[in-house]
């Protein structure tokens, strides 16, 4: 079983704001006295779009499509052309942005609090220690590129795993955002088997001689990898959570020796258990007409799988230490990592959207987005030094890490966390090919890490600040 790290739902779904919700029209003063001023008349009939707007332009843009030219806006209202109209209308009309709709489950409110992000960091993570129970079962004798045995099919196996999960989650959780939990839970039903039977086939085909075991434990992780999709897309962590209990009996395995029917016997526990919840989730799935209309294109959901694809294998490069236990500690810190990196891309998201509703100018907007954008990105990655260091002081004889390794996991950690940021503002196809040249970087020249994961943090710091101080980014 996987640490399934990028399972997690894709931020896309929930919509940041909803549509602007009709306003009471100021009143005009009417009766005897000076005529009105025709800029509050206009003002009044359009409060509710005005005060809505993000910017100006979209003000000028609803003018010029109600056909009012800049001859008309002259001779009515005094202005030089629309958006000279627009800029007066913006600074007259007190900004009303709705707040973001809370995400539902089940038709009640679901809390995005930091306890379930939480729980989702520490779901992610508890699956690594069926690695520390089933390790010694897997292979013996040497491996291949410089991997332990039976190394390979693990890790063919895990990546098939993140692409093609990472796709599908992406498609069931646009079916709920179009609110049809069934035809969700179907395509998960089609996909999540599918996606097993992938992983299954890709670890058996890199299997050599000897690393049959290997295979069958891919093949267990693969399974796995479906049924905690089905469990984290429709928001039933705490079920995940309760299925990966039995794997708490690894924890003696870091210090003793356990004996071979342990090992073997409390990974396939959880994994039963695992897969029997997830069964049971996907019921509504079964219902007649649950596959609805056509949905989405199925290309949509494809840079998703290419970002699963891009991250899985940086993932993987940073678990491949100088010692296996450097290297579980780094994936160890970003796995458990994911938790509170996913909170605080909530926290970036409602303080945008706070700002958005207070500011008046695109500048001050720009400022202060740039500035949350940094609290932010520096709150995440004070997290992920802590988590590692720690790792390194509770795993057994885990080498004190080396300061370009800490700085290479911090660096990897900018790239994770920003990816996912333009991920979640719809920008993930940017996000996947940055992730993926950094990738292919660092295996075609490991060396290169440092350099690799630099470069890419620079181009998703670029990306993400051009497209998130824009105020029409934070709106649907």
């Amino acid at each position: 079983m996987s640490g399934s790290l990028w399972l997690k739902p894709p931020a896309t779904t929930p919509p940041l704001a909803a549509p602007p919700r009709p306003r009471p029209a100021p009143a005009v003063p009417a009766g005897p006295g000076p005529a009105p001023d025709p800029l509050d008349e206009l003002a009044a009939r359009l409060d509710a779009f005005v005060a809505a707007a993000v910017h100006p332009d979209e003000i000028a843009a609803l003018l010029e499509s109600d056909g009012m030219t800049d001859a008309h806006i002259r001779l009515t209202y005094g202005r030089n052309d629309s958006f000279a109209l627009a800029e007066d209308l913006y600074a007259r009309v007190e900004r009303c942005h709705p707040e973001p709709p809370p995400r539902t489950r089940g038709g009640r409110v679901r809390a995005e609090g930091l306890g379930g992000c939480l729980l989702r960091g520490l779901v992610f993570a508890l699956p690594g220690l069926a690695y520390v129970l089933a390790g010694p079962l897997l292979a013996a004798g040497p491996g291949r590129y410089g991997l332990p045995a039976g190394t390979v099919p693990l890790l063919a196996g895990a990546v098939t795993g993140w692409v093609w999960n990472q796709a599908l989650s992406h498609r069931a959780h646009t079916w709920l955002g179009l609110g049809d939990r069934a035809a969700a839970a179907r395509a998960l039903l089609t996909g999540a088997p599918a996606g097993a039977l992938a992983g299954t086939a890709v670890a058996l085909a890199a299997a050599r001689d000897g690393e049959l075991p290997a295979a069958v434990f891919a093949a267990g992780q693969s399974l796995y990898l479906a049924a905690a999709t089905v469990l984290l897309v429709l928001g039933r962590e705490r079920a995940l959570l309760a299925a990966l209990s039995p794997l708490a009996g690894a924890l003696p395995a870091l210090r003793w020796d356990l004996p071979d029917p342990f090992r073997a016997g409390l990974p396939a526990l959880s994994l039963a258990a695992a897969v029997l919840v997830a069964a049971r989730a996907l019921r509504p799935g079964t219902a007649r007409g649950a596959a609805g209309r056509g949905g989405p294109p199925l290309g949509t959901s494809v840079p998703y799988g290419l970002f699963g694809l891009g991250s899985g294998l940086l993932v993987l490069d940073a678990g491949l230490g100088e010692s296996p236990a450097a290297g579980a500690g780094a994936v160890i810190a970003l796995t458990l990592s994911m938790g509170p990196a996913e909170w605080l891309l909530h926290r970036f998201r409602g303080g945008s959207l706070a700002r958005l509703r207070t500011l008046t100018t695109a500048r001050e907007f720009r400022r202060a987005v740039t500035g949350t954008l940094v609290l932010c990105l520096g709150g995440y990655l004070t997290v992920l030094l802590a988590l590692a260091l720690a790792a390194t002081l509770l795993w057994p004889g885990a080498p004190w890490p080396a300061p370009e390794r800490l700085l290479t996991l911090l660096l990897l950690g900018t790239v994770l966390w920003l990816g996912l940021l333009l991920q979640a503002f719809g920008a993930v196809l940017g996000a996947a090919a940055v992730c993926l040249l950094a990738a292919a970087a660092q295996t075609l020249e490991p060396a290169a890490g440092p350099l690799a994961a630099g470069g890419a943090a620079a181009v998703l710091a670029v990306l993400t600040r051009a497209l998130l101080v824009r105020p029409t980014a934070h709106r649907l």
